[in-house]
This record gives structure tokens, sequence and C-alpha cells, in this order.
């Protein structure tokens, strides 16, 4: 089995700063690509920024320039660094793990259980 974990959501006031983090744990041999995505009341879940394994990224038009995603291949983890943050940010936000290679030869895609992400004044 394998497991997301994240943590960093909370309040934030607009202009402000959070960093998220999601560690992998369980029977893992490799992890290809981890993502953040987010989900607003009311909205569809979307893709927020990815990471590849050979650091490649990728991002979403409205925070690029304004988030970071960054990795710790050796822990497993992800991390988002998110700044200037606005209202249109609020949302719960998912870590995603896809291609996980486990121990046993299997390839799983995984789903963290989500942080709440709130901007307000």
């Amino acid at each position: 089995q394998v497991q997301l974990v994240e943590s960093g959501g909370g309040l934030v006031q607009p202009g402000g700063s959070l960093r998220l983090s999601c560690a992998a744990s369980g029977s893992i041999f490799s992890i290809n690509y981890m993502g953040w995505y987010r989900q607003a009341p009311g909205k569809e879940r979307e893709l927020v920024a990815g990471i590849r394994s050979v650091g490649s990224t990728n991002y979403a038009d409205s925070v690029k320039g304004r988030f970071t995603i960054s990795s710790d291949n050796a822990k497993n983890t992800v991390y988002l660094q998110m700044n200037s943050l606005n209202p249109e940010d609020t949302a719960v936000y998912y870590c995603n793990a896809r291609d996980v290679r486990t121990v046993s030869g299997r390839y799983v895609d995984v789903w963290g259980q989500g942080t709440l992400v709130t901007v307000s004044s």
C-alpha cells in the first residue's frame, strides 16, 4: 500500500504565503510524477502544479510566477510554495502521485486526503 499525507494548509490573508507538503510512504520503489490539484467549492478539480522525477515541472497559468513546486526524491516528498495568495486560491488542495512503482512491481496512482487553504482577510 502507498499513502500520501498532506500538511501545511490553513488560513492566510491576501498577499500572504503558505507552504504545502506531501509525503508518500509505503511499499514504494519509485515515483514518476507528483502533483498538486485543487478544488474550490462548486468547481471541478484542477491541476495546480506537477513535477517529474527528473525535475521537469508544469504549472497552471493562474499560478505561474506565484507558486513553486519542488521535491525531495530521497524522502518521496513534494512541496508547494504559494506566494501572493489571493481569495481565488481558496480551495482544498490534493496531492497526487502517478506511476508509483511498488516494490512488488505494480504501478499505482494515489491521492491524498486534501488540505484546506483559505485566503481571506
